[in-house]
């Protein structure tokens, strides 16, 4: 029998694995991969903060001193000297997080389909941001909730669209107050103080998610929600953009009885984050070094992030607007109301140039008018030829 005769399986795929869809972003990812496209689109930390000397330093330290423990199975909840460190991390402004509100995850995003599995229910309300990252779309949307958009402007959520009516019933409220992706935009000292105090008495855990917020070019970071009312809010931290995304270590600070369901919930999923990723992480924080690796990467990003607004002022037309982040990997752009940008896309990987399409980010009513682009893998120069190509195609849809 030859291989073309055999029939492909005829399985019948659970509801949920037929709702399933592909992330926008991971499709364009397959695009940018050839060498001649200037890419805006990825997401990624630049490979030039890698501290690849320091990993593999402590890498042979680990396999030389404890290559058992390193190799074999570990706790669920993750290695105790990690989870200490990031508790230290964060007992700040008055706050004592315990080790034992911290899990390690295997990513950030894990972090969030953790939060899914235990928290959300088919058609209960879940309150996100307009627009707000897609990854977390992707994660709670398996479980089959019913999205809520809190209105937001140019300096983020905005706390007062809370009101009863719109929070009735709702499981969760997601939220991204620092350098949000894909807007850049950081929320106000105001806004956060009045977000902690309605973390206190909601009926739903305020999510705090914040890979970027050491990413400030200005290295003046604004007090987090989980400082504000430690007990009350689930803060969700990476080392995927101060270390490297490939350890996919990831951490979880919550309450103690939803951090115990959390737990519970990761036992299944993985048991635990790989052992030796957790302790390569620790063995090269633990002794201060992100304090003087992360200027470095503020440097970098701050530089590339003003070449692409000074490319951006210089070459785009009438009628587009943008931010200005302070801090992050983002620049959020809108055009002129009759320019869809998931059309404009395909024009422009035509001219080897892309961003993300705006829409995905939209749990409902997206604005197709808008996209993210991401400056911190492309040098000015390119970034500089690659916004002049944009502004080409977009001036010629004005």
């Amino acid at each position: 029998m030859n291989q073309s005769d055999l029939k492909a399986p005829t399985w019948q795929l659970s509801e949920r694995a037929r709702k399933l869809t592909s992330s926008a972003i991971r499709e364009i990812l397959k695009v940018t991969e050839r060498p001649e496209v200037i890419s805006f689109a990825g997401g990624l930390p630049s490979p030039a903060t890698f501290p690849a000397e320091r990993m593999r330093e402590a890498s042979d330290r680990i396999l030389r001193d404890s290559p058992a423990a390193a190799l074999q199975y570990s706790a669920t909840e993750g290695y105790l000297p990690l989870r200490e460190w990031v508790a230290a991390r964060y007992s700040v402004n008055g706050a004592q997080i315990r080790a034992s509100q911290v899990l390690i995850t295997t990513g950030s995003q894990q972090a969030l389909d953790l939060l899914g599995k235990v928290l959300v229910c088919p058609d209960s309300p879940v309150l996100v941001e307009t627009p707000t990252y897609l990854g977390a779309l992707q994660s709670f949307s398996l479980y089959e909730p019913r999205y809520v958009q809190v209105a937001t402007d140019d300096h983020g959520l905005i706390p007062e669209a809370l009101t009863a009516e719109l929070t009735a019933g709702a499981r969760l409220l997601y939220a991204q107050p620092n350098f949000q992706n894909p807007t850049g935009r950081r929320l106000p000292l105001e806004r956060r103080q009045a977000l902690a105090k309605m973390a206190q008495t909601a009926a739903f855990p305020i999510i705090e998610d914040d890979p970027y917020g050491a990413l400030d070019y200005a290295g003046e970071p604004l007090p987090t929600l989980l400082s504000m009312a430690p007990e009350h809010i689930v803060h969700l931290g990476s080392f995927s953009k101060v270390l490297a995304p490939g350890l996919r270590v990831g951490y979880i600070i919550a309450p103690e009885e939803l951090h115990f369901k959390l737990v519970q919930a990761k036992q299944a999923t993985d048991l635990h984050t790989p052992s030796f990723t957790q302790r390569i992480v620790h063995e090269v924080v633990k002794d201060g070094f992100l304090d003087t690796h992360v200027p470095t990467i503020r440097t970098l990003y701050r530089d590339q992030c003003a070449a692409m607004l000074a490319a951006l002022e210089r070459y785009m037309p009438q009628g587009v607007s943008w931010n200005r982040p302070e801090g992050g990997m983002f620049v959020w752009v809108t055009l002129p109301a009759q320019i869809d940008s998931m059309k404009l896309l395909a024009q422009a990987v035509a001219q080897n140039v892309a961003f993300v399409p705006g829409a995905p980010f939209y749990a409902d009513e997206a604005q197709a008018n808008t996209l993210r682009l991401s400056f911190v893998t492309v040098p000015p120069a390119k970034i500089d030829e690659g916004v002049a190509r944009l502004a080409d195609l977009i001036r010629a849809r004005v």
